[in-house]
Order: structure tokens, then C-alpha cells, then sequence
């Protein structure tokens, strides 16, 4: 069975991880997504770790997609790029604002070809503005959208940043759902239109619900930090590190029965969800000391059997052997001719009727090119001689 989303064209020109890892989840989904790179390719085949000419960052987010390595410089290349737009259903790029005009792509030249197009813009900052011509990663959006602010060390004070891409991330389930909403849209009223979204705008918005909701009410608002959801749940055990999270009365009163600390339950300090807000750094401060006293399964044992969420916190080896995430089935591993077995995470959403998969791995630079070329029109000749003139570039394996 296919996809859900079998049957529509995607071109892709986004780099590095915000673009590519939104439309490499449309082509989870069944899309037909064609990778178009310049002929040395984009930035995340020059960095990371490398393995028989494919590096691990660049195939985590483009698989099952097809590589068009061009040229756009030449008019050749670019004319057989607008062939395929005239076709597709979705054109997506994040280049910096003004960087696709210039490149003779803009959404004017596109809309002139297929005017029911879903043409998508990603930037970090937007199209206007006093940051729009900067140059932005994620360290960036962390920094400006509140998000290193929230990961204060609570002790010190010093902002800081998480260890992982959240914003392009985010900005990239932001992009896909996105995407998906355009082209139902399309499907009822016929109409294409233009996408576009900010690292800065999404990553507000993610972060808004608890860690900004204290400034909801204006001419009311209250420390952001202190109605702030989420402390560093991170407890050290006798023998490593767990987590543990009691919110409700329940919870709380398990977790107290779990740690032996019975008389805790009524304590006025602790009775109510208010009185433990109150009284937080002291009873995180207990919670510390007396989970410090047990070993590390004994106490997850005694705090699941109080229903009290609660797990181990894992080293990323480990997840690879957890019950749970075996029994999802959540990591697969995909036998390739040129670099053996690879691990990928599926596909997170389960489709019953049209399964998202993994067919292909990401591919090599310009793998695609006579395939692609041939559905633009070109003959194999034609093919032949644009590769031989460098119009079109495909790597050597």
C-alpha cells in the first residue's frame, strides 16, 4: 500500500535540517521529493561523520528522496528546474529572503508556470524586518525566542542552550503540517498559495503554553519563570539516574508512600497542588535527598507500583535495548549496497490504510539525475551531454 500523500511532487531546495527534515516526512508519507543541490551539494554533505560518502547528519534527513544535482547558474539547468516545478504540487526553500528571486525562482516565475502550487518559504527571522538578512542557526533562535532563557541554571543563573536542534526541528513538524494544510485547501477551493514561517515565530509559539504563559494577561502578567511548568526532574539513585514527576494529589501521595515518608501526604506545606508550588525548592530538595538513599530499580519499582510516572534516564545506547521502544518498533535497520546496515527511526505516525515507510535511504549526490532528467523530457543524449558539460553534476561511488 502507499502513503497518504502518494501521488503529489515535492521540490526541494532547503539545506541543512529545518527544510529538509519537513519534507523528508512528506516523503515518509509517500511524496515524491526531488532534492535539487548545487554540484558540490549542500552544506550538511560537507560536515559530520562520514561513512563510504554519506554523511550520518545529511541521511537522517533526506530519506526517500531523489538527488537532482544542477547548476542553477547555467540556463540549461535552470530551465529544466522550471519544467519540473510546472509539474509539482509543492515547491519548498529556505534560503535567506531574496536569495530565490535572485536565483530566477521566485514564487512570481513559479506561480507563471503552475499557479496551484504550494510554494513554501522558511527563513529564521521572516522576510522583513531588522534580522531578516542575517544569517541564523539554531543556536540563534534559542537565544532570541526565550528558550535559552528557560534553561537558566536555576543556581547561577546563566542562560543556557539545549544540546539539540529544537528549533529547526520544531520548525520542521511546523512546515509538514503546514504543507499538508495547503494542500487540502487546494483540494477543495483549486487554490495554491504561498507558505511562510519563521524559526523565530515557531519557536514562540512551541514555547509559549507553559514556558511563556505567565505573560497571557496583560496589565497582569507574572514571572515567566515562576509559572514556568517543568523543573530538572533529574534525581541521582544510588547506582545512576532516574526521573520522577508527582502533579496530581494521587502522584504525590504515592511518591510519598514509595519513599517511606507517609506523614509527607498531609503536611500542610505539601497537601495541595498550590502549597507544593509554593514550597517547591524545599520539596524538590527532599524529593533529592530521599531518592539518593535507594538504588536505582528498587525505587522505580516501588514508584510504579504507586502509579507515580516515572523512568531511567537513559544513555542513547540504552534506548536502543529499552523494552518499550523494542516493542514499538521504532528503530529499523535498512540493508544498503554501498553502506551496509543503517539504523533509522521510522516513520513516528501509523497510517493503517496507507502506511509511511522507509523505502529508500537518503541518496547520493546526483543519483537521481538520468531519471529525473528523462521525466523532464530530456533524451538520453540530451542527459549524457548536460552532465558532460557540467550542467549537471552526479557523484562518483
Amino acid at each position: 500500500m502507499a502513503g497518504p500523500l502518494e501521488g503529489f511532487r515535492i521540490i526541494d531546495f532547503t539545506t541543512m535540517v529545518s527544510g529538509p527534515v519537513a519534507t523528508m516526512m512528506l516523503a515518509d508519507q509517500g511524496a515524491d521529493v526531488i532534492k535539487i543541490e548545487p554540484p558540490g551539494g549542500e552544506y550538511m554533505r560537507k560536515t559530520g561523520v562520514q561513512h563510504r560518502g554519506m554523511p550520518s547528519g545529511f541521511l537522517s534527513c533526506n530519506r526517500n528522496k531523489r538527488s537532482l544535482s544542477v547548476d542553477l547558474k547555467r540556463t540549461e539547468g535552470l530551465e529544466v528546474v522550471k519544467k519540473l516545478a510546472a509539474n509539482a504540487d509543492v515547491l519548498v526553500q529556505n534560503f535567506r529572503p531574496g536569495a530565490i528571486e535572485r536565483m530566477g525562482l521566485g514564487e512570481d516565475v513559479i506561480r507563471r508556470l503552475q499557479p496551484k502550487i504550494i510554494y513554501v518559504s522558511i527563513s529564521g527571522f521572516g522576510e522583513t524586518g531588522p534580522y531578516s538578512g542575517q544569517r541564523v542557526y539554531d543556536p540563534i533562535i534559542q537565544a532570541i525566542s526565550g528558550l535559552a532563557d528557560i534553561q537558566r541554571d536555576r543556581e547561577s543563573g546563566q542562560p543556557k542552550m539545549v544540546r539539540t536542534v529544537i528549533p529547526d526541528k520544531t520548525t520542521s513538524v511546523t512546515a509538514a503540517q503546514a504543507i499538508t494544510a495547503a494542500l487540502l485547501n487546494r483540494e477543495r477551493t483549486g487554490e495554491g498559495q504561498h507558505v511562510r514561517l519563521a524559526m523565530l515565530d515557531t519557536m514562540i509559539a512551541f514555547l509559549w503554553p507553559e514556558g511563556m504563559s505567565g505573560l497571557n494577561f496583560v496589565g497582569n502578567e507574572v514571572d515567566p519563570g515562576r509559572a514556568q511548568m517543568g523543573l530538572d526532574l533529574v534525581f541521582q539513585t544510588l547506582d545512576g539516574y532516574i526521573t520522577a514527576a508527582a502533579v496530581a494529589d494521587s502522584e504525590w501521595a504515592g511518591l510519598c508512600r514509595a519513599l517511606r515518608r507517609d506523614e509527607l501526604i498531609a503536611d500542610p506545606k505539601y497537601k495541595t497542588p498550590a502549597d507544593r508550588s509554593r514550597n517547591q525548592t524545599e520539596r524538590r530538595q527532599m524529593i533529592t535527598d530521599e531518592l539518593a538513599k535507594w538504588k536505582s530499580d528498587e525505587i522505580l519499582d516501588r514508584l510504579k507500583g504507586e502509579d507515580v510516572p516515572c523512568a531511567p534516564i537513559l544513555d542513547r545506547w540504552s534506548v536502543l535495548e529499552d523494552e518499550q521502544v523494542r516493542e514499538n518498533e521504532v528503530v529499523e535497520i535498512h540493508d544498503h549496497p554501498i553502506l551496509g546496515q543503517v539504523r533509522q527511526p521510522r516513520p513516528a505516525a501509523r497510517f493503517d490504510r496507507t502506511p509511511a515507510k522507509v523505502a529508500t535511504l537518503a541518496p547520493f549526490l546526483g543519483a537521481d539525475n538520468s531519471e529525473i532528467l528523462s521525466e523532464a523530457g530530456c533524451s538520453t543524449e540530451d542527459i549524457e551531454r548536460l552532465e558532460r558539460d557540467g550542467v549537471f553534476y552526479r557523484e562518483e561511488l
